[in-house]
Formats: structure tokens, C-alpha cells, sequence
């Protein structure tokens, strides 16, 4: 483990003192889970994409069914 100092405005600390009380822990776990939290998505992030884009191509409509003009579609009452 190593230790940082953080600066946090008074609002922010405040908070933070509240969630780590409820959820029975100390602060410094929690803003270490917290940042935790945060890198690994980061680091999910680019194989959901690399997944997302190695699956084949879908056909969203069915042939014939004409996909109506935008301008068609924003004069529809309720959508503006």
C-alpha cells in the first residue's frame, strides 16, 4: 500500500466522511475503492469496444420497409 495526500474542498469531504460511516469503513478505503472502481473500467472499456466491433454486421430493417424521411419524422405531434 502506499500513501497520498488528497485535497478535498469541504462539500466533497463532508460527503465522503458520510458514505465511508456508512458504509462502515475508513476513508482512505473507501477513496481507494473508489479509484479502483474507476481504473478498472477504464480498463474494460476498450475490449467492450473491441468485442462490440468484432461481431458481424445486423440487418435492422427487414427488406422493403421504407425508413421514413427525417423531415417526416420531426413533424410528428409530440416528438419537438
Amino acid at each position: 500500500m502506499k500513501n497520498v495526500t488528497v485535497t478535498l474542498d469541504e462539500e466533497v469531504a463532508r460527503w465522503a466522511r458520510i458514505r465511508a460511516a456508512r458504509e462502515d469503513t475508513r476513508l482512505s478505503r473507501l477513496v481507494g475503492e473508489l479509484f479502483r472502481e474507476k481504473m478498472l473500467d477504464e480498463s474494460r472499456h476498450p475490449k467492450s469496444v473491441q468485442d462490440y466491433l468484432a461481431q458481424s454486421p445486423r440487418v435492422l430493417k427487414k427488406k422493403g420497409i421504407r425508413i421514413p424521411d427525417r423531415e417526416v419524422l420531426c413533424d410528428r405531434p409530440g416528438l419537438r
